[in-house]
């Protein structure tokens, strides 16, 4: 394998179409791109569209299976079963004596869980006292499977802390061969009856999606393909496909962390908002501080101990159809001219669109009859969000949603008459009310997160994002861009995706062992599962309301060296600097550095106020990585950063009825930046820093970004 020639694969398993992308191993450029019909009726269901999908991809760019040196999928499988109610009998053995046995006997009620309409849950429970009763166990277990139980789940009170009576169950069932899961092994927060839950939904989907990992892993290697196979999570990273086999649940959702992922790899976002548009709807995202934002999700109506990305969606997208009344335009959406079944006004042709005249329907039953189509000489039309982004120029060359400027602008001109304005005014005012929903999402978004509207950018990806983003930006005055390749940002996001594992632990008065071994357990998982073990990093969040210890590793299976022929020069990343602290370059300085990293600052003055002195720190392509509203910098060595952090951390801790809080501190070192600033006590912080430097040369320049929090 020569290095020149080496290529990631992505490959987005959708609905309707497989999109797969090669993207150079080297560069991270986009070198192929194919696309086939998801094969869901196939005898090897979606896997033979994956292999058709990764064939034509490599003879497009003249690789062979040697070549790729990462591959990994993401699907809607394990979505759409839950959904549709495609889902096995789980076999739910409850433990527990007592008061306990109460609130174990209460998990027999998650067969009322509906899954889509008119279909519920399917389980078989049955309960024991004593998990190592060989006797009643079996007896517990014939019962599951005589109710017809494909997976078995064992689940007790306190089996966080005593999983041992759990593994008993699992030990007894294991010769029945029907797969096997322990409600601590899914999830290690308290609470009986979500955890049980989330550990029943995923054994749910077990079999059809342990069947399709055994076929699209045997037909990968059938093809020649030595690389790692990875899956798509829901949180924006990828994990092993041992791992899927044992927690297939986080692939639900993993549809729009795709997206996310790419726009955080490929666009290199550290602070924004991503949307992904479609046709009919936007998926709105945010990227704080370079990471997605995640949450726990809720499933089938319920919450779960799901992490997943925090995605918004609002009926507006590409195709969003138009709704006048009175003369004026008092809506877009939720109604699509695909879900209508009506073409674009603006791919159109000019002749189509001759004596066109404004019409109002109802495109579906139960919709309001204000739906605006253009009746022409060709036929009906819809009046669409596209079109009007087209007629006022938005729509960038090459774009897959581009089309002749003047036919959109035809297209607007009966709208324009009905409102009494020119074509232009018409399409703002169909764009303006698209973007007022999505804006509402976004500012909500930013809002929640607290994202520093001075460095937040809107990023724009799928194959409508030119109908929402460029606009949007206008009216937010936020900066924006389209995402290269847009229409396969997906794709893009699942080949350039990151190994991720999340590890939370509920600890009440964590000490710096205790944070150090969930920290060490996060970085275990993540090499376990084929990350480099030189460039994994680990985020670790102590939050002291809920006693949770959170610590959330990534890495990449390789160690990426990118081509640096094209990396931006000094004055290039000081221009990126000085644009986003807002101020002339001339009063930006480079204040501190490393050899991936440089750090600028600037000095605001305020009247009656403290000075501050916000800082960036951009990367070597130019992109602006980290931004603090008021910070103190340091540079230091490895070998003398033990003292000096203690110094840092001692003088910018605050002290407070809300208790001790040291401040956000965060680390350039070589090509990472080690995030502690989810660590409130200086002593952990401390600790978690020393982690962090341990296996580094003594001489090794490390810059400190400190944050106060008074």
């Amino acid at each position: 394998m020569t290095p020149d020639r080496r290529v990631r694969v992505g490959i987005d398993v959708g609905g309707t179409f497989t999109d797969a992308v090669a993207v150079d191993a080297t560069t991270l450029a986009l070198v192929g791109q194919v696309k086939v019909p998801t094969s869901h009726h196939h005898e090897d269901g979606v896997a033979h569209g994956i292999v058709q999908a990764l064939d034509r991809l490599l003879d497009q760019v003249g690789r062979g299976p040697a070549d790729v040196t990462f591959l990994a999928h993401g699907t809607t499988q394990a979505t759409n079963a839950l959904l549709e109610g495609d889902v096995a009998r789980v076999g739910l053995v409850g433990i527990g004596t007592g008061p306990g046995a109460v609130l174990t006997r209460r998990l027999a009620a998650l067969g009322r869980l509906e899954l889509a309409p008119g279909k519920r849950l399917p389980l078989a429970y049955a309960h024991v006292a004593d998990p190592f009763d060989a006797e009643e166990v079996g007896a517990a277990l014939r019962r599951v499977r005589d109710a017809g139980a494909e997976v078995l789940v064992a689940s007790e009170p306190f089996g966080v802390d005593r999983p041992e009576g759990e593994r008993a169950v699992l030990d007894a069932a294991r010769p029945t061969g029907l797969p096997v899961a322990a409600a601590h092994e899914i999830t290690s927060l308290y609470g009986l009856h979500k955890r049980t839950r989330t550990a029943v939904v995923n054994a749910a989907i077990l079999p059809r999606m342990l069947a399709t990992a055994d076929l699209v892993d045997a037909s990968i290697t059938k093809a020649g393909v030595t690389a790692p196979l990875m899956v798509m999570r829901c949180d924006g990273g990828v994990m092993s496909l041992d791992e899927m086999r044992r927690r297939p649940l986080l692939t639900v959702l993993s549809g729009p962390a795709a997206g996310v992922a790419g726009a955080l790899m490929q666009e290199r976002i550290s602070e924004g908002v991503f949307l992904e548009t479609g046709g009919t709807s936007t998926d709105v995202s945010v990227v704080r501080r370079g990471k997605v934002a995640v949450r726990h999700a809720t499933i089938l109506g319920k919450a779960s101990y799901l992490n997943a990305l925090d995605v918004r969606t609002v009926g507006v997208g590409g195709g969003s159809m138009v709704r006048v009344s009175a003369g004026r335009v008092v809506g877009v959406g939720p109604r699509s001219a695909h879900i209508a079944g009506l073409p674009y006004a603006c791919f159109a042709d000019l002749a189509d669109l001759r004596d066109a005249k404004v019409v109002t329907v109802r495109p579906m039953d139960g919709d309001p009859d204000d739906h605006v189509v253009l009746e022409a000489a060709g036929g009906r039309f819809a009046v669409t969000m596209t079109c009007a982004a087209n007629a006022l120029g938005l729509v960038p060359e090459g774009d897959f949603a581009r089309c002749d400027q003047e036919v959109a602008r035809a297209a607007l001109a009966a709208l324009a008459a009905e409102l009494g304005t020119d074509p232009a005014g018409a399409a703002r005012a169909v764009l303006d009310a698209g973007a007022a929903q999505v804006r509402t999402v976004v500012d909500a978004m930013i809002r929640d997160y607290r994202l520093d509207r001075d460095t937040a950018i809107l990023v724009g990806g799928g194959g409508g994002a030119a109908a929402v983003t460029p606009h949007l930006a206008s009216l937010t005055s936020l900066e924006g861009r389209i995402a290269r390749h847009n229409e396969v940002i997906s794709p893009i996001g699942v080949a350039l995706a990151l190994v991720r594992e999340q590890v939370e632990r509920i600890v009440p008065g964590a000490t710096q062992e205790q944070i150090l071994a969930v920290r060490a357990e996060a970085e275990r998982a993540v090499i376990a599962q084929g990350a480099a073990a030189d460039g994994v990093e680990v985020e670790v969040t102590v939050d002291p309301q809920t006693s949770t210890v959170r610590a959330v590793a990534t890495g990449a299976t390789e160690l990426r060296t990118q081509d640096r022929a094209h990396r931006a020069g000094d004055a290039e990343r000081l221009s990126a600097a000085a644009a986003s602290l807002k101020a002339p370059p001339a009063r930006v300085e480079a204040v501190a550095g490393t050899e991936a990293y440089t750090v600028y600052a600037t000095e605001v003055r305020r009247r009656w106020r403290a000075r501050r002195r916000p800082v960036r720190v951009v990367d070597a392509d130019g992109v602006v990585r980290l931004g603090a509203a008021d910070a103190r910098v340091e540079t230091t060595t490895v070998g003398a950063a033990g003292e000096t952090l203690a110094s840092l951390v001692r003088d910018g801790t605050s002290y407070g009825d809300g208790g001790v809080r040291a401040p956000a501190v965060r680390l350039l070192v070589g090509g990472r930046i080690a995030d502690l600033s989810g660590v409130l006590d200086p002593e952990a912080l401390l600790a978690l820093a020393r982690s962090e430097l341990r296996a580094r040369a003594a001489d090794e320049p490390v810059v400190a970004v400190v944050e106060s929090r008074a």
